[in-house]
This record gives C-alpha cells, structure tokens and sequence, in this order.
C-alpha cells in the first residue's frame, strides 16, 4: 500500500508563491510518474501537473509558466511550486500516482488547501 501525504498548503495573496509537498511511502515512487490535481468547490477535479519516471512533465495551460513539479527521489518526495498565483488558482490541491503520465491514478493522497486571496 502506498500513503502519500502532502502539505504545504495555506493562505497567500494574489502574486504571491507556494510550494507543495507529497512525501510518498514505498518504492512505487522511483518506478511510476506523479502529479498534482486540484479542485476547486463545485468544479470538477483538474489534472494540473505530471512528471514520468523518466523525467517528462505535463502541465495544464492554466498553470503553464508559472507552476513547476519536481521530484526528489532520495527523499520519496514530489513538489509542486506555484508561482504568481492567482485567486483561480483556489483548491484543494491532492498528489497522486499513476503508472504514466496518460494513464488513470491508482492513488491519491489526502489533498492540502490552497487558497489565494485577491
């Protein structure tokens, strides 16, 4: 079984910058790709970040340029920093695991909250 917990999360104003992280348990983490979701009330969840094993990302338009996810496999840990933030950028933000970048998630963590004010 793998656990993912994130955090990271918190209040910021408009502008300003976060970073996420989703410590992962296991070894599933250095074989499959990671990736941040996020939604938001009464929305569906968005896929907004992705990174392979081997290293390629996938990034939503709506965070292109301004969001970068990163992996740190000594440490089992994924982040996701999150740069000129804007008030649509409000969720709940949950780190996953899924075999590759395209496939369906296998697991999900427990999601950390990100809320930017205007």
């Amino acid at each position: 079984q793998v656990q993912l917990v994130e955090s990271g999360g918190g209040l910021v104003q408009a502008g300003g910058s976060l970073r996420l992280s989703c410590a992962a348990s296991g070894s599933i983490f250095r074989t499959h790709a990671m990736g941040w979701y996020r939604q938001a009330p009464g929305k569906e969840r968005e896929y907004v970040a992705g990174l392979s094993s081997g290293g390629t990302t996938y990034y939503a338009d709506s965070v292109k340029g301004r969001f970068t996810i990163s992996r740190d496999n000594a440490k089992n840990t994924l982040y996701l920093q999150m740069n000129s933030l804007k008030p649509e950028d409000t969720a709940m933000y949950y780190c996953a695991v899924k075999p590759r970048l395209s496939d369906r998630v296998i697991y999900w963590g427990q999601g950390t909250q990100v809320t930017v004010s205007s």
